[in-house]
């Protein structure tokens, strides 16, 4: 059986790593040759709005996914007249878009910040009039790790954020002074069978995640969390993974985006849960039984950016699961990340900051 997938990135990687042991077979489609996926599975290269190339996907595949939510909708669709796709067009539609997402949540009484669409430098000073200051001014479309948002904390701020990210339909968002940051992973069968991974707290530097700790201990914002996920999965009568990352101020949840797909916050569950996110995303699109998402002890997951470190040093340390990801360095860029598991979540963040420490990188 073949799974298709759009998109031949890391995450695609590790879902045919995660796939081949369960007799899968694995076909992407990407716009450039050369990726993490096609190293080790068969590639289609050219535009994802390839009519030819799109055909082909869905001929040759049982069901369609993709490890990067922004493929044209227009391509989703395409597939979808041929072949079955998941997670459905409705939920990737939605998080293509950060104004749509906010409408979600609102609709769904999923706590969110306030938040006003800007299309001209007026509407931005009257969604500050309105909101207030400070706040971020983001790109609606394609933003990704700190990429296409500008924080305004002053006047002064608000025309060179204009002059940077004005010309397109941006979002402008009420700054939450957060005290950390969460995600939940969640996880449905298309009967409605639905699943959760323990809640993962998250740390960022420069816009990009640096470390993920899980389990993370704090039950009331877990459960809530939970419900949260399960509501927007239920809405779309979704099928495969899907993550929420949460602002927490005062113990209560803000939510700031989901995304339709396997996430970086969940790299942990490879070596740290009883079933990967991967492989029951897999489960999920093909209907078969999900597998336990408990974890296995207390996981660090730690992201490589930018310069992979020496290989042969990092696996000198006991206990340490390295993954390189075959890409070319390029300053922030996602090249690998390694994973610790421990018995106590105190060994857990102390093994974390000592791989910090070894990697260069600020220590929690």
């Amino acid at each position: 059986m073949t799974v298709g997938i759009l998109g031949a990135g890391q995450l695609g990687r590790m879902l045919a790593l995660a796939g081949y042991p369960l007799g899968l077979d694995f076909l992407f489609l990407d716009k450039e040759a050369g990726t993490p996926a096609a190293q080790l599975a068969p590639s289609l290269v050219g535009s994802f709005t390839d009519p030819a190339l799109l055909d082909e996907l869905a001929r040759r595949s049982s069901v369609v996914t993709v490890d990067w939510e922004n493929v044209p909708l227009a391509a989703l669709q395409h597939i979808e007249a041929h072949t079955r796709i998941a997670p459905p067009l409705a939920a990737l539609a939605t998080a293509q878009d950060r104004l749509h997402e906010k409408a979600l949540f609102k609709a769904l009484r999923i706590p969110t910040n306030a938040h006003a669409a800007v299309d001209s430098l007026a509407g931005l000073h009257a969604a500050i009039a309105s909101i207030g200051l400070p706040g971020v001014l983001k790109t609606r479309r394609l933003g990704y790790d700190g990429k296409g948002q500008a924080v305004l904390r002053s006047p002064a701020d608000i025309e060179t954020a204009w002059d940077a990210l004005g010309g397109q339909p941006l979002l402008y968002e009420q700054f939450v002074p957060f005290d950390y940051e969460v995600s939940l992973i969640g996880v449905r069968r298309p009967g409605g069978q639905f699943a959760s991974y323990p809640l993962n707290r998250n740390l960022h530097r420069n816009g990009v995640l640096q470390l993920t700790r899980a389990p993370w201990k704090a039950p009331l914002i877990e459960a809530a969390a939970r419900r949260h996920v399960k509501r927007v999965m239920d809405h779309f009568g979704y099928v495969g993974v899907l993550t929420i990352e949460f602002f927490v101020r005062r113990g209560q949840l803000i939510a700031n985006e989901m995304a339709p797909r396997v996430h970086n916050s969940g790299h942990w569950t490879i070596e740290g849960a009883v079933t990967s996110q991967f492989e029951n995303h897999l489960r999920a699109i093909l209907d078969w039984p999900l597998g336990q998402t408990q974890a296995k002890g207390h996981s660090a997951m730690i992201n490589l950016l930018g310069q992979m470190p020496d290989t042969a040093s990092l696996l000198a340390q006991p206990g340490v699961f390295l993954h390189d990801y075959g890409k070319q360095p390029r300053p922030g860029r996602k090249l690998g990340h390694l994973t610790v598991t421990e018995s106590t979540a105190r060994q857990r963040d102390l093994r974390a900051n000592a791989l910090l420490r070894r990697i260069g990188s600020p220590t929690l």
